[in-house]
């Protein structure tokens, strides 16, 4: 099957991590820490300058993990993180650049959406996997609710405001695909290395998803 911007990526979990690097030699680990608590996709945003180079070392050394790059803002990063081997890409916005350069590249694409307005303007792009980001700010569960009747073959993934106290609640939700938050990450959690505390948070919202 050809792969298009459209493509729905093949991860099974229903979190995603939104990852801040600020160490690449950090990644590796990180990835097998997430893997042990059930989580196959990892989002690294390009928020740091060792971003490609982390996408490019968890491609190389766990393979089976399913690498989306995030914050991928510009037309020119799309080719970065492709040849970085992320096989997915997030975006916190959708403009009309971006969906050129994904179309052109067959690099499946969650473009970013906050109104009404946007997710039609994505949805006539092709598009029926959204990221409803800023999710707190844009109204969060309530938001979604509006969402579902008017756009009922709209699947969101919220980010931003989601944790551990209001996941379920929001996976429940029939039009939610996902969610992602950074909370499964912690800074400090990675400045230390103490990768059994993530693989605790990923076990614990792992359970929590599989109980929706």
């Amino acid at each position: 099957m050809t792969t298009t911007c459209f493509t729905r990526p093949t991860f099974k979990s229903r979190v995603v991590p939104v990852i801040v690097l600020k160490d690449a030699a950090h990644a590796v680990p990180l990835a097998h820490a997430l893997l042990e608590g059930g989580i196959d996709v990892m989002e690294i945003t390009l928020r740091s300058g060792v971003a490609l180079q982390a996408i490019e070392t968890v491609a190389r050394a766990v393979p089976q993990m399913h690498l989306g790059a995030g914050t991928v803002t510009r037309a020119a990063e799309v080719p970065q993180v492709m040849a970085a081997g992320a096989t997915f890409a997030l975006s916190p916005g959708c403009t009309e650049a971006l969906v050129y350069a994904v179309r052109s590249a067959g690099l499946p694409f969650i473009p970013g959406v906050m109104t009404p307005g946007e997710v039609m303007s994505a949805r006539d792009h092709g598009f029926t996997l959204m990221k409803l980001f800023p999710a707190a700010q844009a109204g969060g569960i309530a938001m979604l609710k509006a969402l579902g009747a008017p756009l009922p073959d709209v699947r969101f993934c919220p980010t931003g405001g989601v944790g551990i106290d209001n996941l379920r609640e929001i996976l429940a939700l029939p039009n939610v695909a996902m969610a992602g938050g950074s909370w499964l990450t912690p800074a400090d959690s990675m400045r230390q290395g103490d990768w059994k505390r993530i693989t605790q948070l990923a076990r614990e919202a792992t359970a929590l998803a599989a109980g929706v």
